[in-house]
């Protein structure tokens, strides 16, 4: 079956971090464009980074940037979501996506709070 699962979310506090990984099932990651994706309570799903085809380049929202790294291990076909310095505002479901199949991930909560 072709998906993606995410894992790796939790409740951490302010400042602290989590490692968010994606892995791809039934085709290769490392040829498709990946992304992440969050969305709090009350919002929109929102764009936090992404990586092009074979990790030729990875861009960051201006949220993310210096916080958060996208990383890709083709070896073990996924993508992880190093996230540091976590604040209270990145409280949300945070999902992987594979544009070029149109296929999210079941997403995974990430609840920061003291």
């Amino acid at each position: 079956q072709v998906r993606l699962v995410e894992s790796g979310g939790g409740l951490v506090q302010p400042g602290g971090s989590l490692r968010l990984s994606c892995a791809a099932s039934q085709f290769t990651f490392s040829s498709s464009r990946a992304s992440w994706y969050r969305q709090a309570p009350g919002k929109g799903r929102e764009l936090i980074a992404e990586i092009s085809p074979y990790g030729g380049r990875i861009n960051y929202a201006d949220f993310v940037k210096g916080r958060f790294t996208l990383s890709s291990d083709n070896a073990k076909n996924t993508v992880y979501l190093q996230m540091n310095n976590l604040k209270p505002e990145d409280t949300a479901v945070y999902y992987c996506y594979a544009p070029g199949r149109n296929l999210w991930g079941q997403g995974t909560q990430v609840t920061v709070s003291s």
